[in-house]
C-alpha cells in the first residue's frame, strides 16, 4: 500500500513540481506543504480532540470516579452513565483515527524521500549455501524484492525489481546472476541503454555478509563459495542524491559525522527540527492552564528526540521534510488553539485559569520580598 502511494500520487506531484522549479529542495518543501494541507482536516481533528480532553480530562476523571462508586453494584447503569459522559465531552480516543487513517500517506511520504531520487536505493538479498549434495533436495522458489520506483532523468522513474530465478538457496560451487528488471520485464539495463548518461546509474554490488560464503561480481552474478549465509547487495545511484539546496550539500548525505568531520548542514537540519518540535509543542499548550508535568515532558522530549536523529542515519532531504512538517504543524496548531470552544469545555477552562491565578497570587502573597535569589522562601 505505502509503495503505491509514493508510485501513484507522491511521486507524480513531485514530478509537477520539479517541471515548475528545477529544484529537488524546493520539490521536496513543496510536496511536503501539499500532502499536509490535504491532511489538514485529519490533523487538525486530532489538535482539537487533544486540546478538549486537556481541558474536560480532570473532570472526566472525576466524574467517572464518582459515577462507578455510585452504580457499584448495577454495571448496566455504570455504563449508561458512563455513555453520556463520553456522549458530554467526547471519547478520549476520538482524536486516535484521524492519525491513524493519515499515517499510511506519511509512511509512504517518509519512503519516498528515502529513496530515489534522493537517495541510492539498496537492493539487499539474503543467501543461504549448503554442501553441494543438499541442494537437490531443496526446492527452488523465486525471488523478488520489493519494487523501487527509479530515477533516470528528472522527471521520468522506472519501478525496478531484484529477482533470483532459482531463489536464495545456493549449492556450494553454483553461480546465479541477479536480474534487474521492470514490472513490464524489461531489464534495467535496456532501460539505460535509451538515457544520457546511463552509465551512471549501474548498480555496485558487493557482499555486506559473508564474504567468504559468496563472492558477486560487477554484473550481479553470485557464486557460492562455502556454506553459510549471506548478504548481497545491489545499489543504484539516486540522480538527486549529491545534489544540494541552500546550505545543504548533499539531500542524499546521510549521517551527523562522516569520516570523523562534523557535517553541520546535517547538524542545523536536526537543530531546526528539534527548535520547530518544541515551539509546536508550546503553541500547543497556549491559553492551557499551567501543568508542571506537560511542561516537563514539553521541554525533554524535543531534546531526547534531537539528539536521536543526531546519530540517527536519515538522509539531509528527509530532515528537510522533518523540519518543514513541524514548522506547518506548529502553524495549525496556533491556528487551531484560536478557536472557540464548545460552551461546557469553556466554562470548565475558565474555572481552571481562575484557580490557576488563585493559586498563583497565593504562592506570590506568600514569598519574603526581602528574600535574596538564592535563599529559600520562607513564611515569617
Amino acid at each position: 500500500m505505502i509503495g503505491y502511494i509514493s508510485d501513484n500520487l507522491l511521486l507524480p506531484i513531485l514530478d509537477f513540481f520539479y517541471g515548475l522549479v528545477p529544484s529537488y529542495g524546493l520539490a521536496i518543501v513543496a510536496l511536503t506543504v501539499v500532502i499536509r494541507l490535504a491532511l489538514f482536516p485529519l490533523s487538525a481533528g486530532s489538535i482539537r480532540s487533544a486540546r478538549r480532553m486537556r481541558i474536560a480530562q480532570p473532570v472526566m476523571q472525576q466524574r467517572q470516579a464518582e459515577i462507578k462508586s455510585k452504580y457499584a453494584s448495577n454495571p448496566q447503569k455504570q455504563q449508561e452513565e458512563l455513555g453520556k459522559l463520553m456522549q458530554e465531552f467526547g471519547s478520549p480516543l476520538a482524536g486516535c483515527l484521524p492519525l491513524v487513517v493519515q499515517m499510511p500517506i506519511l509512511f509512504a511520504l517518509f519512503a519516498t524521500l528515502r529513496g530515489s531520487p534522493f537517495a541510492d536505493v539498496p537492493y539487499t538479498i539474503n543467501l543461504k549455501v549448503v554442501p553441494a549434495d543438499q541442494i537437490a533436495a531443496i526446492e527452488p522458489k523465486p525471488f523478488n524484492s520489493a519494487s523501487h520506483s527509479i530515477f533516470v532523468t528528472a522527471t521520468t522513474h522506472v519501478p525496478v525489481i531484484a529477482s533470483l530465478e532459482k531463489g536464495t538457496k545456493l549449492g556450494v560451487g553454483d553461480s546465479e546472476s541477479v536480474s534487474l528488471h521492470t514490472r513490464s520485464g524489461s531489464t534495467f539495463a535496456s532501460v539505460l541503454d535509451g538515457v544520457e548518461d546511463g552509465a551512471s546509474f549501474t548498480p555496485a554490488w558487493t557482499v555486506t555478509k559473508g564474504s567468504e560464503v559468496v563472492r558477486v561480481d560487477a554484473k550481479g552474478t553470485i557464486t557460492a563459495l562455502a556454506p553459510g549465509d549471506a548478504i548481497v547487495e545491489a545499489r543504484i545511484p539516486g540522480l538527486a542524491a549529491r545534489s544540494g539546496f541552500l546550505f545543504i550539500k548533499a539531500l542524499g548525505q546521510v549521517g551527523f559525522m562522516t569520516d570523523g568531520a562534523v557535517n553541520w548542514d546535517i547538524a542545523v537540519l536536526v537543530g531546526a527540527f528539534g527548535a520547530s518540535l518544541f515551539a509546536s509543542q508550546i503553541l500547543s499548550g497556549m491559553g492551557m492552564p499551567p501543568n508542571p508535568q506537560q511542561s516537563t515532558a514539553n521541554k525533554i522530549t524535543p531534546v531526547m528526540i534531537t539528539a536521536m536523529f543526531l546519530f540517527f542515519p536519515l538522509p539531509a532531504g528527509v530532515l528537510l521534510y522533518m523540519v518543514v512538517a513541524n514548522i506547518f504543524q506548529g502553524l495549525q496548531t496556533w491556528l487551531l488553539t484560536r478557536e472557540a470552544l464548545p460552551d461546557n469545555l469553556q466554562a470548565i477552562l475558565d474555572k481552571q485559569m481562575a484557580q490557576a491565578a488563585t493559586a498563583t497570587a497565593g504562592a506570590g502573597a506568600g514569598a519574603n520580598p526581602n528574600r535574596l535569589p538564592f535563599e529559600p522562601n520562607t513564611k515569617k
